[in-house]
């Protein structure tokens, strides 16, 4: 069995889920271009999500000017914009007041419309946080091309998570003040008929990702290593704790940082099992959905790379098919790789499939008609093995 998996910026990878590939060996993958004018800094974030058309669709980020999704046809390799967040919002806005990315993990309803939202940018020298106004819930339907936006929750929080959960009519939302070292993010309910919010309340807990379970219920981290879970036919929000085979999260974990940190959360298919990657700890977790306790048991499944000194994972995600996928950051000498990783059920331990490298080095132009080098292009290199990799950390995954 074979899949294809797509990791930001946009390179596709086939992987074989039978076969152990060996670490030497490097994966080469396609990358395609953004168009730049959606991403003139060269950035992108989590917000990579495949339709149930099989078309993906991509939030983009360019800073003090505005935010597209933008969508690509495997098939046929051909990527256009189909949302203008600004247009579709009805704003004129630029510097900080600009909606200036769409960074959230991007999730599909059973309709098969798409559900993001927008976030704030950078700041530049002299423009209070004030200034921006607060990120709007988008929903795009690719049966018709039409965008419905919803109020600002939060006055001047971006928004950084939005799932649907349709047969109920409602969706979640995390919010993002940016501040440091706290974050503030509220948890949020859509009613989607209404258009309607519900405050759950400020978890603190940074860059949240939202699930919903079997049984319809909502689950948002909480600073320190709680887990908040809403029950909308009790309209009561329940803080749990949580364990790792038997006992409370360990420091090196990351799963219970005092100042919070970032971890990537999806859910299976039967949506009985929760997923979880903390950004710098280098491991997979998942726990149990099923339970009515009041304490989320969880398991360690093993080290994403084993014996890496250092790593970063910014990128999971959990397919149709039920593997989860990982793009895995690893700190290598003076340069960093970029490793493709799975886990599925009746593994031992995840499977590194080994690092990922650019096949057609010539997919956009690096320099100008001058000869010199585009701003915002130096974020490839050529290894002395030849490969043409890139240089920073990979940000979003999926499975096509």
């Amino acid at each position: 069995m074979t899949a294809r998996i797509l990791v930001l910026l946009l390179i596709s990878v086939w992987a074989s889920l039978g076969d152990e590939i060996p670490k030497a060996k490097w994966l080469r993958a396609t990358a395609h271009v953004i168009p730049k004018w959606t991403a003139p800094e060269g950035e992108g974030y989590f917000a990579i999500v495949e339709g149930n058309n099989g078309r993906l669709y991509i939030g983009t980020h360019a800073n003090g000017v505005n935010s597209w999704l933008v969508e690509f046809a495997p098939k046929t390799e051909k990527m256009k914009a189909v949302v203008d967040a600004h247009k579709a919002a009805g704003i004129k806005a630029s510097g900080f007041a600009a909606q200036a990315k769409i960074h959230s993990r991007n999730n599909v309803g059973r309709s098969g419309k798409i559900y993001f939202c927008t976030k704030q940018g950078y700041p530049v020298k002299g423009e209070p946080r004030s200034k921006y106004p607060g990120g709007y819930p988008m929903v795009y339907d690719p049966k018709t091309g039409k965008t419905e936006v919803f109020p600002i929750p939060v006055k001047h929080h971006g928004l950084i998570s939005i799932t649907p959960d349709e047969p109920r009519g409602l969706a979640y939302l995390s919010t993002c003040s940016d501040s440091r070292p706290l974050d503030n993010s509220h948890f949020i309910v859509l009613d989607l008929k209404s258009r309607k919010y519900r405050d759950l309340g400020d978890l603190e807990h940074m860059y949240a990702f939202i699930v919903v379970d079997a049984r319809g219920r909502a689950y948002h981290p909480i600073r320190g290593g709680g887990i908040g879970r809403f029950d909308p036919t009790t309209g009561k929000l329940e803080r749990l704790k949580q364990t790792i085979d038997g006992r409370p999260p360990t420091k090196e974990s990351h799963l219970a940082d005092k100042t919070g940190h970032p971890i990537n959360w999806d859910i299976s298919p039967d949506r009985k099992t929760l997923y979880s990657v903390p950004m710098s700890g280098n491991a997979l977790y998942a726990y149990d959905l099923a339970n009515k306790a009041k304490t989320l048991r969880g398991q360690k499944l093993g080290e994403l790379l084993p014996r890496a000194k250092g790593s970063d994972c910014r990128a999971m995600c959990v397919g149709p098919t039920g593997t989860v996928w990982a793009s895995v950051t690893q700190q290598v000498n003076d340069y960093r790789r970029h490793h493709l990783v799975s886990w599925r059920s009746g593994d031992k331990q995840p499977k590194d499939h080994g690092p990922v490298a650019v096949a057609n080095p010539d997919y956009t132009e690096f320099k100008g008609k001058d000869g010199k080098p585009l701003r915002y292009h130096h974020g490839f290199q050529i290894l002395a093995n030849g490969e043409f990799t890139t240089k920073y950390t990979t940000m979003g995954v999926c499975e096509g």
